[in-house]
């Protein structure tokens, strides 16, 4: 391996392109180490909600033709990336081999979570998913996977169920920057409005839960169906629960504005397309929308505000923020509420 490596993972392209892993076509998935890489040995995929339903409708609800796909996605690529979606999910795993100049910090034996993409996350499968029926998010596997110098991994915590652990890992960015948002409006002296929207879901009750710890005034859970809308009432995280489609834009504003007014600050947790025009009119004036949902449409966003005069700040949910994965640890150890809706949507 004579190639520089680059913190980024560029030496790891196998386009023609200088383009970033996430990018890419196909990576190069060697198991041999350039000095600051991490291999982990994969113990458990964990799809992103919009691929897998996109995989899951494509293939009509056939598990045998899912996990097919999933196999021939990473074989192709090299990484698990749905070309439809453009998504991919994360992984758990344990650290087998550490390059002599990795800056994570990582020790050979951790088992730990990866808290970067498999969209940009080099990935070989060798047990043919023989584990998995292809019909839940969590994918048992065997196989490896390489960290960049600017990878993000974060150790497995001993005080909770390895696959508790993963569904809270793979969505810890939304309750951050949902924290951080509603403690700028509390600290300019407000108490906002907080709608989730797909509030029954993983990252909606993590964001429920992170808005209020951060001193949200009223919140408002919107879900699809009465049965999530029983779910989040039992749970108590949120003061009002609406049920509508949030891919219809007036619906959506009508049910929120009914709760008391529109949001100050909206969060879109769904995996489905078509939310954002609903998303923006059901936010003040000066309010903000964070969107968390791959599905999202970001020109659809964008000129939808523009359209509808809305003088709002959209936020794109990166799922990074320092010191996520802790906060939303913190937040499933410590709200009942929290907890419950996680453990049924695993049981």
């Amino acid at each position: 391996m004579t190639q520089q490596s680059d913190p980024t993972g560029l030496h790891r392209v196998r386009d023609e392109a200088r383009v970033l892993p996430q990018a890419a076509r196909r990576l190069d998935t060697r198991r041999e180490l350039w000095p600051d890489e991490v291999r982990i040995r994969v113990e458990r995929l964990n799809l992103d909600a919009a691929s897998f339903r996109q995989l899951e409708h494509e293939h009509g609800g056939d598990g045998g033709a899912v996990r097919d796909a999933v196999l021939a996605i990473v074989a192709d690529r090299g990484k698990m990336q749905n070309p439809v979606t453009g998504s991919g999910g994360m992984l758990i795993g344990t650290v087998e081999e550490v390059g002599p100049e990795s800056p994570l910090g990582l020790q050979v034996g951790q088992r730990v979570a990866t808290l970067v993409s498999l969209t940009l996350t080099p990935l070989v499968i060798t047990d043919g998913l023989a584990g998995w029926d292809g019909r839940s998010e969590q994918v048992p596997a065997e196989g490896h996977a390489i960290l960049f110098g600017r990878s993000i991994a974060a150790v497995l915590p001993d005080d909770l169920p390895t696959a508790l652990s993963l569904a809270v890992m793979d969505v810890c960015g939304a309750p951050a920057l949902t924290s951080r948002v509603v403690a700028q409006y509390v600290e300019g002296g407000s108490t906002p409005t907080v709608a989730v929207i797909g509030g029954g879901g993983k990252s909606g009750s993590l964001a429920l839960a992170a808005a209020r710890a951060a001193g949200a005034g009223r919140l408002v859970g919107v879900v699809p169906t009465e049965r999530e809308a029983a779910a989040l009432e039992r749970s108590g995280l949120a003061d009002t629960v609406v049920v509508t489609d949030a891919r219809d834009p007036i619906g959506l504003r009508d049910a929120v504005t009914a709760t008391g007014g529109p949001a100050d600050v909206t969060v879109v947790c769904v995996d489905v397309p078509g939310c954002e025009g609903g998303a923006i009119l059901a936010t003040a004036q000066g309010g903000t929308v964070i969107f968390f949902s791959m599905a999202t449409s970001f020109s659809a966003a964008a000129l939808g505000a523009e359209g509808v005069a809305a003088d709002i700040t959209m936020l794109v949910g990166n799922g990074y923020v320092p010191g996520h994965a802790d906060l939303a640890l913190d937040l499933l150890r410590s709200d009942h509420g929290v907890r419950s809706l996680f453990e049924e949507r695993l049981s």
